[in-house]
């Protein structure tokens, strides 16, 4: 099964970090996910610009209109995502955990299962 594990946290804390804290940052991160990209169970990985390049399409009953910025305004903003293959919900759990240890300070990371489409498939 394919879970999502969308990362969670102060932008405006995160988007502060000096060089040094950002690249020891990362370099736990990329350790807890080698493991998983050497398994062949790591799909993409991204980090979001901030909010505030963001780009909003809001949809209501007349034509959609274009915002700059979030929809919504939050105390914690949605910075990056995982893409893993995991056989179970614990797994996911497990690794977000990992995650979790390696990222200074609070946060959350949800995690949900993907409802994969392919044009011409049967959804997986």
């Amino acid at each position: 099964m394919l879970y999502a594990i969308l990362c969670y946290n102060d932008e405006d804390t995160v988007f502060a970090w000096s060089k040094e804290q950002e690249d020891a940052t990362m370099a736990r991160l990329i350790a807890v996910q080698e493991p998983l990209r050497q398994a062949g169970k790591l799909g993409p990985v991204a980090r979001l610009m901030p909010t505030t390049a963001a780009t909003t399409l809001r949809k209501g009953k007349d034509e959609p209109i274009v915002i700059d910025g979030p929809f919504a305004e939050t105390k914690e903003q949605l910075l990056g995502f995982y893409v893993v293959d995991f056989e179970t919900l614990d797994e996911a759990i497990g690794f977000s955990k990992e995650l979790a240890a390696a990222n200074p300070g609070v946060g959350s990371y949800e995690i949900r299962p993907l409802y994969v489409f392919r044009p011409g498939a049967a959804a997986t």
